[in-house]
């Protein structure tokens, strides 16, 4: 039997960063269609100040909208699927947090059901985005594990700068393979590797993923590329030969990285990823031909809101 593939869809990563807010209630039709098009999970909201990340202030009013017609809706796609033939699995929805406050805030959200927290391997980046000490990141995503533990939700960790510093700070496979095991020894059980500003080659995402896969029986391993366009299906496709089952990315690509300096790195397109991953042989279980209103919401977010062309 194939492994099975997930494919995180990220609405949240890719609308955080644009400075037109999008209406509430756009958000969640959006979230609701991201489900009708067979997406089992989603990276969706964010539990962080709106000073900080205005687009993200509505989180939990995007979740309230949705309400019970979620769960509805979850169970009708799971029958479908299961009508198709696929494995059922619940529907995972993402809430990040960056602190304690975010952690409560998220756990009293229904309807959020795993809780995400970017781990930086990069001292100045977490000083610069968190304030925080290594010591003081580690203490908190152990509080992550005992919350979420006793709340019934999941945990998924994101390992920032995994794919290289560009801080002229220590980098190497050691250091990644080195957090992976204590994320192991704390009973982490879901971790994506992230290649934050954009800059790993299609042969460092392979050679990387082989190199710490010994270092994490147990841990479903993912990844969470930034690309240009060009280069985005030899990415996914090296992480796939890897080893690697599960896939973040975002329809249309959109989302860019601001440390990047370059305003074509951003999210791999979620079409890419199906592509590359059929081309591989590997069956995702969404269907191309289900996704055409969620990718006409998303070119209507970039008109309205990001103002950002659609680069092919």
């Amino acid at each position: 039997m194939a492994e099975p593939i997930k494919v995180i869809e990220c609405p949240r990563d890719a609308w955080q960063g644009l400075q037109e807010f999008i209406p509430t209630d756009y958000k969640a039709e959006y979230l609701r269609e991201l489900v009708l098009a067979g997406f089992q999970h989603i990276d969706a909201v964010s539990f962080v100040s709106p000073k900080h990340v205005k687009q993200m202030a509505d989180s939990e009013e995007v979740m309230a909208k949705l309400g019970a017609s979620w769960s509805s809706l979850a169970s009708e796609q799971q029958n479908r699927r299961q009508d198709a033939g696929a494995t059922k699995e619940p529907q995972e929805i993402i809430g990040i947090v960056v602190n304690e406050k975010g952690l409560a805030r998220a756990l009293a959200t229904p309807g959020v059901t795993t809780i995400g927290y970017p781990y930086s391997i990069s001292a100045y980046f977490r000083r610069a985005n968190a304030n925080m000490s290594r010591e003081e990141s580690r203490s908190l995503v152990e509080k992550l594990k005992k919350h979420t533990l006793a709340a019934n939700r999941g945990l998924v960790i994101y390992i920032s700068m995994a794919f290289g510093n560009p801080y002229e700070e220590p980098w190497g496979p050691e250091i990644v393979a080195d957090t992976l095991e204590w994320l192991k020894d704390i009973h982490v059980r879901t971790v994506s590797l992230a290649d934050t500003v954009g800059t790993a080659t299609p042969q460092l995402v392979g050679e990387l993923y082989r190199q710490v896969k010994a270092h994490v029986a147990g841990i479903e391993l993912g990844v969470h590329l930034h690309s240009r366009p060009e280069n985005a299906e030899e990415k996914i496709l090296a992480a796939y030969e890897a080893g690697c089952r599960r896939f973040d990315s975002a329809l249309t690509g959109l989302g860019g990285c601001p440390f990047a300096g370059d305003n074509l790195v951003g999210n791999i397109a979620t079409e890419d990823v199906l592509a590359a991953l059929r081309k591989a042989g590997a069956d995702p279980g969404i269907e191309a031909a289900r996704l055409e209103k969620a990718l006409e919401m998303t070119k209507e977010i970039r008109a309205k809101y990001a103002h950002a062309p659609l680069v092919n």
